[in-house]
């Protein structure tokens, strides 16, 4: 097995050795400024990454930190400035046919054409790539994504949740090896997301290239095998999901004492009070040891316990923590 090494050379990851095989996605040294105001806003710093054929990667970050400008590029939405992106070996802008080929894109804002059925926009999608005959896939995609009863229904007639749904069969249509999806589970009821999951979990499962933005972390972290953290264009971190979390997250406990009771002074340094929760207070420790040696304190002192809560490390506490960190 061939690794590949990442250093950090102002701001981006450069690699270190020769991959095994053709990267899904390459991204090498890109920038993209735009002119707003007569100013300029340098949206993209020297990016460089590269994603794995079957990886499942996420691209998070804070609003306005780049992320959807660089999937506009990857995707030939916007040209980049400066560096090269290849999808599958394919340059994005000398041989952008097969890169675009290679990508299918749900996009974050709802774009659609109201005059179109479900169906007929399934089809239209499927001759942009130049498929005929493509009607057993469409109904798989109807059916995966529960839309099956709306195929014959107008566009302007769906919710937003069911826009959004076509919009996923719309990147699926042409059974892209390459899928990237911009939020998109932003408005979507709790039983679409889960089966949309699972559909996505499957596509991957057999060889898809999933890359994923999302801002529901909980998301991310049950998904993603690897994270891109992102801010102000820039790559500020490009590790495994697990190590993310083992570095910069931390278990929490939280406790509500009893009427009348004075937390001891001995925890009062590291203990901070939870807003709005009277006498409830809150640890951020490093190993489950150190709750049991607050717990015995706590016993010690004869205070009691109404409440009790143990937060394990999440991705949420480890993003807001590397995050608060780079500010």
């Amino acid at each position: 097995m061939i690794f590949t090494v990442y250093r950090r050379c102002s701001g981006s990851f450069e690699r270190v050795g020769t991959p095994a095989v053709t990267p899904a996605v390459s991204v090498r040294h890109v920038s993209k400024t735009f002119l707003r105001s007569r100013q300029s806003v340098h949206a993209l710093r020297d990016v460089s990454l590269e994603i794995a054929p079957g990886e499942f990667f996420g691209l998070l970050g804070p609003n306005g930190a780049g992320k959807t400008t660089l999937i506009s590029c990857m995707a030939g939405l916007c040209r980049q400035d400066v560096g090269d992106i290849r999808i599958l070996g394919h340059d994005t802008r000398q041989d952008y046919r097969q890169a675009r080929r290679a990508l299918g894109v749900v996009p974050q804002e709802l774009v659609f054409d109201p005059f179109f059925s479900v169906r007929e926009i399934l089809r239209l999608q499927s001759g942009y790539f130049g498929i005929q005959k493509n009607d057993a896939w469409i109904d798989e995609l109807l059916a995966e994504l529960d839309l099956t009863d709306k195929a014959d229904h107008s566009m302007r007639s769906l919710s937003g949740g069911m826009k959004r749904r076509v919009l996923v069969a719309q990147a699926l249509v042409h059974r892209p090896p390459v899928i990237i999806l911009d939020e998109p589970t932003a408005g979507v009821d709790v039983a679409l997301r889960q089966g949309l999951w699972q559909f996505i979990r499957r596509l991957n499962n057999d060889g898809h290239t999933i890359i994923l933005t999302t801002h529901y972390l909980e998301e991310a972290e049950a998904l993603c095998g690897r994270l891109a953290l992102m801010r102000a264009g820039e790559i500020c971190a490009l590790e495994k999901t697990e190590s993310l979390i083992r570095q910069f997250a931390k278990h929490r406990l939280t406790v509500r004492l009893g009427e009348g009771n004075v937390l001891p002074a001995a925890l009062q340094t590291l203990a901070v009070p939870v807003p709005d929760a009277p006498r409830s207070w809150e640890w951020t420790l490093d190993a489950l040891a150190d709750i049991e040696t607050v717990l015995a304190t706590l016993r010690e002192s004869g205070c009691t316990l109404e409440d009790m809560r143990i937060s394990p490390p999440d991705l949420e506490t480890a993003f807001l923590s590397f995050m608060g960190q780079q500010s």
